[in-house]
């Protein structure tokens, strides 16, 4: 727990669900003051901690949460807004074995609801996989959207595609906004800029070793893009170049595939391990393409995501890059645990269109 260090702002929110913070990096990019925060991994929350210092936080499962706790929050003179996404892996795609309604990390909405019912801000923001909107044939969506219907929210929702935000990433996340006694707010529209690549989030970064675990490094001698350089934001250099180790059966595998490509260009003689291809889908040994968005970082240790032109995994600090974290950013605990906050994270910029588009219909300019 830590104390409160300053008054309110005029618009106040809280994190619930926090992560390592990229819904919480974007809402301040938007001008928002988040004072508080909720989330149950050490780790994840040691990291938001040293990112958002001046932010209280609830380190501990959400329905621990007391009810005092939440009233104590301070509200903003001008607004106040809750935000979050409960934990998603039951909705996701990837994962067809917990999508039902038995999975209790499913109903762990509930304590969203909790808080909004306890705390009754002006505007909540509800975040999840898109895969929310078809599991157990749109029951979980039908229960959210009821539960806050009978709080008297008036609602919008819909799917908002990372890339058309000035994310360099085709990732689509669900979002559902409501507001308190006023009309619906909706969705930030798609921009009409062009869609950023792998290349302008990452062609600035250091070449790497497969199992790098070099702290900090210079940037190399590449012109950033635009993009890069409001991520340097200034800095020589940035940290967390951190790499998995592969084995050499990995590494010879990762030298069939082009860019675009994914395991199905990989010969079949290598793919032994593998009893029934039908299940691989076409993100597990993905090569990024320079010239293309990123695919989803998900989990991108896991499914054997491919830097562009190395053959090699990912480093914490190029996924973090294609998220659109802040080079200065901080993650916490093992290799492991890192690359999971940076791939759990809503992408930061993503997530500042949608407090930006907020922001804008309560009449207030940042």
């Amino acid at each position: 727990m830590r104390n409160y260090r300053r008054p309110p702002t005029a618009l106040t929110a809280m994190d619930l669900f926090a992560g390592v913070g990229g819904m919480s990096t974007g809402a301040v990019q938007a001008g928002v003051d988040v004072s508080f925060a909720v989330e149950a991994d050490w780790y994840a929350a040691s990291a938001y901690q040293q990112n958002h210092p001046r932010c209280k936080m609830f380190i501990d499962d959400i329905r621990r949460l007391p009810s005092r706790e939440i009233k104590e929050v301070p509200r903003g003179s001008n607004g106040t807004i809750v935000f979050g996404g409960p934990p998603c892996q039951g909705f996701s795609y990837s994962n067809t074995r917990t999508r039902h309604v038995g999975n209790e990390k499913n109903w762990l909405f509930e304590d969203f609801v909790r808080v909004v019912k306890i705390w009754q801000p002006d505007v909540f923001v509800f975040e999840n996989v898109q895969g929310i909107i078809n599991t157990a044939k749109g029951l979980f969506l039908d229960a959210i959207l009821d539960r806050f219907d009978q709080l008297k929210y008036t609602m919008s929702h819909g799917l908002l595609n990372a890339v058309a935000h000035g994310v360099p990433q085709d990732r689509s996340r669900f979002f559902l906004i409501g507001a308190r006694n006023s009309k619906a707010i909706t969705l930030p529209r798609e921009s009409t800029s062009e869609q950023l690549t792998v290349r302008d989030a990452i062609a600035d970064l250091p070449g790497l070793d497969n199992g790098s675990t070099a702290r900090w490094l210079p940037y190399n001698d590449a012109k950033p893009s635009t993009y890069a350089s409001k991520l340097r934001n200034g800095s020589a250099g940035c940290s967390h170049h951190f790499v998995t180790r592969s084995s050499e059966k990995i590494l010879h595998r990762y030298s069939f595939v082009p860019p675009g490509g994914n395991w199905e260009d990989i010969p079949e003689k290598l793919m032994e391990n593998y009893k029934d291809k039908s299940r691989c889908h076409t993100r597990i040994y993905h090569r990024l393409d320079y010239d293309c968005p990123s695919t989803v970082i998900g989990n991108y240790r896991k499914n054997m995501l491919i830097h562009p032109v190395q053959d090699r995994g990912l480093s914490v600090r190029e996924a973090a890059r294609i998220q659109s974290f802040p080079d200065s950013y901080q993650f916490r605990g093992s290799i492991g645990f890192q690359q999971q906050q940076v791939a759990n994270a809503v992408p930061p910029l993503l997530a500042k269109a949608v407090f930006e588009k907020i922001r804008n219909a309560l009449g207030m300019v940042y």
